[in-house]
C-alpha cells in the first residue's frame, strides 16, 4: 500500500515560506526562519501554522496561520487565545493570521476580537484572508505554490482552463503532485464532479479521501441535526406556549451548539414559562 500524500496545512505552507509570509503579512522584508511546533498544553489543531520570522522594522515575532474551511462566530475568540498561547510559549510578539477557504455568509467577517467587563478590556486584532476574494492570477504571479490547490475556488478560478493550468503545474512539481487530491476536491464546488473526473482522470472515491472532504461530510451531518432539533423546538414551542413561544425562536436560531439544543429541548418539557425558557436559551 503506497503511503498517504501529506496535504496538511503544515505542508503547504512549507512549499515556500518565504513567498507565503510575505504574502499573509504584505510585509516584503521579512525573513522567514522556522516552522514551530504548534502544539500547546490545551490547544492542538493541523490547521493551526505557527512561523517564526524577522524584520528590521520590527525585530523578531510569529507569524500564526489559522486556516479554515469556513468560519464559524468562534473564530475572534480562538484568534486571541491562541495568539496569546503562542506569545508565552515562544516570548515573541505574534501577527495572526486568519485564511477562510470557503465563502459561508456574505456577512462581514470581523478583523478584532473585543471584550469588556467592569471596564477591563482585551483587544486583539488579526488579518483576515478570505480565498474566494484573492485573485487567482496572484497564485500564478508571486508565485504562491501553497495555493495551487485552492485555484478553483479563487476569485477567477472557476474555470476549466485555469483548472488544467494549476493542474499541469502540480503534476510537473514532484513536490506538488501529490497536492491533486485537494486541487480536485476544490475542483467538485465550481464545476460538475464528471468533469473533474475527465480533468483528473480519476475515480472520484480518491476525494472522499481528503480530509477537507471528510470534514465537510460532517458539518453536513451536524447542520442536518441541527434543521432537526430547531423542527423540534419550535413544534415543542407552538404547542406548550404559542404565539410567545415562538417568539423566541430567533434566539434560539443563533444557537448551533448541538448539546445546548437538546438542553432547551429537554427544557421545554418541564418548565412552566416562557420567562424560564429564556433564561435558558441566554
Amino acid at each position: 500500500m503506497s503511503k498517504p500524500a501529506d496535504i496538511s496545512t503544515k505542508r503547504l505552507i512549507s512549499l515556500a515560506p518565504d513567498n507565503w509570509v510575505k504574502w499573509v503579512t504584505q510585509i516584503p522584508d521579512v525573513i522567514v526562519g522556522e516552522i514551530l511546533n504548534s502544539e500547546f498544553q490545551w490547544v492542538s489543531r493541523q490547521s493551526d501554522v505557527l512561523i517564526r520570522v524577522e524584520n528590521p522594522q520590527y525585530g523578531k515575532f510569529l507569524v500564526v496561520n489559522e486556516l479554515q474551511l469556513r468560519y464559524k462566530p468562534e473564530m475572534p475568540r480562538r484568534m486571541r487565545a491562541y495568539a496569546a498561547l503562542a506569545e508565552e510559549k515562544y516570548n515573541l510578539p505574534t501577527y495572526p493570521v486568519l485564511i477562510n477557504i470557503l465563502k459561508e455568509t456574505n456577512t462581514e467577517i470581523p478583523t478584532t476580537y473585543t471584550s469588556n467587563v467592569g471596564g477591563l478590556r482585551a483587544t486583539q486584532d488579526y488579518r483576515v484572508i478570505n480565498l474566494w476574494e484573492v485573485d487567482v492570477n496572484t497564485v500564478f504571479e508571486t508565485p504562491l505554490p501553497s495555493l495551487i490547490p485552492f485555484v478553483p475556488i479563487l476569485k477567477g478560478g472557476e474555470n476549466e482552463v485555469v483548472i488544467r493550468e494549476a493542474l499541469q503545474i502540480l503534476r510537473q512539481d514532484e513536490q506538488l503532485n501529490q497536492l491533486e487530491t485537494v486541487l480536485a476536491f476544490f475542483a467538485t464546488f465550481v464545476i460538475e464532479s464528471a468533469l473533474v473526473q475527465e480533468i483528473m482522470r480519476w475515480d472520484m472515491a480518491v476525494l472522499r479521501e481528503s480530509p477537507w472532504y471528510q470534514e465537510i461530510l460532517r458539518e453536513g451531518e451536524a447542520r442536518g441535526r441541527r434543521e432537526e432539533l430547531y423542527s423540534g423546538i419550535e413544534l415543542a414551542l407552538e404547542i406548550k406556549f404559542g404565539t410567545p413561544g415562538l417568539d423566541l425562536m430567533p434566539i434560539i436560531y443563533q444557537i448551533t451548539d448541538l448539546q445546548r439544543l437538546k438542553v432547551i429541548q429537554q427544557a421545554i418539557k418541564t418548565l412552566n414559562t416562557v420567562e424560564e425558557l429564556q433564561r435558558v436559551c441566554d
